[in-house]
């Protein structure tokens, strides 16, 4: 294993460099600026992730001379994770007058009370910067993870439209002497630091964490902390010895061969949407839906496969599609089917001392039909209820042709993420018609039992469930598809009349 470098947490912040010692190893970005560093306009709001006010701009290295920036959520960002980084806030911004954004935001009247405009502000900063901006519905879904009480999102959006007409600064040279800077920070040792009996290791390639881990089994592996981190903010929990895979570079890779794409398990939502929207664009539909935007540029693909959430909307695609997951313990390497990989609520295929390197996913062969959707309560931001996703093998063409292969995958139906065999059995052979439908869909009733929480009721989570199944096999057996033209003409005409 490369040397273990124990030393401060060192990074850049709003320009200046910082060597942090003396705190818990758990202690949140936003704790260090609010009460350190008394940079209160990064606000508390959900201690969550959820409502965007202590939205700042993280960036780092991006390996090529070059800066990879993006917006995260503060609450949940453990400072540890920082070192070799750097943050803006939004006391940086329009530091040589006024920034575009708060020239906009202010002509718009973006703001009321004022608690959540910094986060909007950061958020808008970051998507203009890295061109995220385009029109009003890339600017819905840029500020989707940022709530707002008593503004109202219209003249946020507008702001957000004027600051895209805005030229994005030149920033080249800036940004190849701060990408330096930050690797020199960072170095290649494996960064310690521990602090009142936590400890905290960084690896920056994937054979020293495998050593790490073998010698810290017990470790909680941290990436993204979308999910660690609320252990931390809302459960109180104590993490003794936690190990950051997110500077791990080998975890951070997508590569292609023979029509599969590997997905290192440290590659974030944001960067694998574009790939798995290529894939199939329910896929990017999802993703666009998978929670805000801060959640998306730091939760990674092997987080939301490794903590085995019933409800993760990620895993019943990926099964669905027939993804496999590549586990390391120490030197010895083993692939798993990634349906087979949760065991039972709250408990996975995986050794002690042993991590998921990457996840397999192949892509759709000639005669492959696929289907992905989420319900939920809202649209944006929002957890699943449930979490469908389908791929169809048909033999041929026409209403005749045989299926012959089935995968019928939910999230939300049960304690893992989970196929419905019994549909999938009902359909295997059978040409998609009515028979073979209402089979596959009464046979779910077998395949699950879903429990009643305070997101959906049992009844509802099968129906709803059984619905999805019949519409995607009505579609996809030549059912014709209802426009809304077809079932509200006049209601149509008067609007188009009135767009005119």
């Amino acid at each position: 294993m490369t040397a273990i470098s124990a030393r401060p947490i060192r990074f850049v912040l709003n320009g200046e460099e910082r060597a942090v010692e003396g705190v818990a190893t758990t202690t949140t970005l936003l704790e260090y600026l609010r009460r350190t560093e008394r940079l209160t306009g990064t606000k508390e709001g959900c201690a969550e992730g959820d409502c965007g006010a202590c939205t700042v701009l993280l960036a780092e290295s991006d390996g090529a001379g070059g800066l990879h920036r993006r917006a995260v959520n503060a609450c949940i960002q453990f400072l540890p994770a920082m070192n070799g980084r750097a943050i803006e806030t939004v006391e940086h911004i329009g530091r040589d007058g006024a920034h575009p954004v708060q020239t906009a935001m202010v002509e718009r009247h973006g703001s009321q009370c004022g608690f959540c405009t910094p986060g909007f502000v950061m958020q808008l900063h970051a998507g203009w910067l890295t061109g995220a901006i385009s029109d009003r519905a890339s600017v819905k879904d840029l500020i989707a993870g940022n709530l707002c009480r008593c503004t109202g999102y219209g003249p946020i959006i507008d702001a957000g439209l004027d600051l895209a007409a805005e030229p994005v600064p030149d920033t080249r040279a800036e940004d190849a002497v701060l990408s330096r800077r930050l690797r020199v920070i960072e170095g290649d040792a494996v960064f310690a630091y521990e602090q009142d009996g936590g400890r905290w290791f960084a690896p920056t390639n994937v054979d020293d964490l495998a050593d790490l881990y073998a010698e810290y089994p017990d470790a909680v592996l941290v990436a993204g902390a979308t999910d660690v981190g609320l252990w931390v903010t809302k459960q109180h929990r104590e993490l003794p010895t936690l190990i950051d895979v997110s500077h791990v570079r080998d975890l951070r890779v997508i590569e292609e061969a023979g029509g599969r794409v590997y997905f290192g398990a440290a590659v974030t939502h944001r960067e694998a949407r574009d790939i798995l929207a290529d894939i199939h664009p329910d896929l990017g539909e999802m993703l666009r839906r998978f929670a805000g935007y801060q959640i998306r540029n730091a939760g990674t693909v092997g987080g939301n496969i490794a903590n085995g959430s019933p409800i993760g909307d990620l895993p019943p695609c990926l099964i669905a599609l027939g993804a496999v997951l590549h586990l390391r313990k120490g030197d010895d390497f083993r692939q798993v089917p990634l349906e087979d990989f949760f065991l039972e609520y709250g408990r996975q295929d995986r050794a002690k001392g042993e991590f998921v390197i990457a996840v397999e996913v192949p892509r759709l062969e000639d005669g492959q039909r696929f289907f992905a959707h989420k319900i939920s309560k809202r649209l944006d931001s929002d957890i699943s209820a449930v979490m469908a996703a389908f791929r169809l093998t048909v033999e041929g063409e026409g209403p005749g042709a045989p299926v012959t292969e089935a995968r019928l995958a939910f999230g939300g139906m049960a304690g893992v993420p989970k196929r419905a065999a019994r549909a999938e059995a009902a359909l295997v052979g059978q040409p998609l018609g009515p028979d073979a439908i209402e089979a596959a869909v009464a046979a779910m009733a077998e395949d699950f039992t879903p429990l009643t929480d305070m997101r959906a009721s049992a009844g509802y989570r099968l129906k709803t469930a059984q619905n999805l199944l019949r519409r995607f096999l009505l579609q996809e057996g030549g059912a014709p598809r209802m426009s809304l033209a077809e079932i509200l003409p006049e209601a149509v005409g008067e609007t188009a009349g009135a767009a005119s």
